[in-house]
């Protein structure tokens, strides 16, 4: 008996021309494509990738939308709740490939940006495998990040000549500046943490990257930080969600 196959596919931040030739190929013969639904806050991603699915799947095929379990946004213990919400979330997963994927057939997820980055399809497909109880064999397609797509979009490099590069997280940079970093890359930050850093930093901030509600806005932090605060909560509650980066530098490290 075929194990089933479990095929994970960046699909860049929301422009359907981020897909490259190999996600195309991938998604080609795919049975089913298995969707972490989040519910009326996301309803327009899951729209995304419908239409990316339309459009590349070339045989009848499904869309699973899996309910994401819900999970705390300011724990106290970050590391256990993360766990628990991942554990939570592959046991829904497994649910659904059990019955909607027989052996044999090809299954896809679809992640935003690159599943390497800042993802946790990859974690939660480890822990599927690891309880044994849905044999698959899985596949990773890489895609164009969030990172790529904002220095592109504001037409910079990374990082400096010879300097290296720091992505982290708001959580992580709320603790201060990293020592011997000249460029910071910063996700996943739920509310802007720069307030407190270096003024003279230069900041590159990006929303909605890719799509048509794409938002840009660049200079001193000290210039321009609460602009970007106002801009990014009024998109917020026009939209309901927000996905966005940005990118600090020291002015040495241009």
């Amino acid at each position: 008996m075929q194990d089933r196959q479990i095929r994970v596919i960046g699909i860049g931040t929301g422009d359907p021309e981020h897909l490259t030739l190999q996600a195309v190929r991938a998604l080609a013969d795919v049975d089913a494509v298995f969707v972490l639904d989040k519910r009326a806050e996301t309803a327009d991603l899951v729209e995304i990738r419908r239409r990316i699915c339309a459009a590349h799947i070339a045989k009848p095929h499904r869309v699973i939308a899996v309910e994401d379990p819900p999970r705390e946004r300011r724990p106290a213990d970050y590391g256990s709740t993360v766990a628990a919400w991942h554990a939570a979330r592959a046991e829904r997963l497994e649910a659904a490939f059990a019955e909607h994927l027989a052996p044999g057939a090809v299954g896809a997820i679809l992640a935003w940006g690159d599943p390497a980055l800042y993802d946790s399809v990859l974690r939660i497909l480890d822990r599927i495998a690891a309880r044994g109880q849905v044999a698959f064999t899985r596949t990773v397609i890489p895609g164009l990040s969030s990172v790529q797509v904002l220095a592109a979009r504001h037409g910079v490099p990374l990082n400096g000549i010879g300097g290296s590069v720091l992505i982290t997280t708001g959580r992580r940079l709320a603790a201060g500046w990293p020592e011997d970093v000249g460029s910071v890359v910063v996700m996943l930050d739920g509310d802007p943490t720069f307030g407190h850093l270096d003024p003279d930093l230069t900041i590159h901030w990006g929303a909605y990257l890719g799509s048509p509600d794409e938002i840009l806005i660049a200079g001193r932090l000290g210039s321009v930080g609460e602009a970007i605060r106002r801009v990014r909560a009024e998109a917020r509650e026009r939209h309901g969600w927000i996905m966005d980066i940005y990118l600090l530098r020291r002015s040495q490290a241009a």
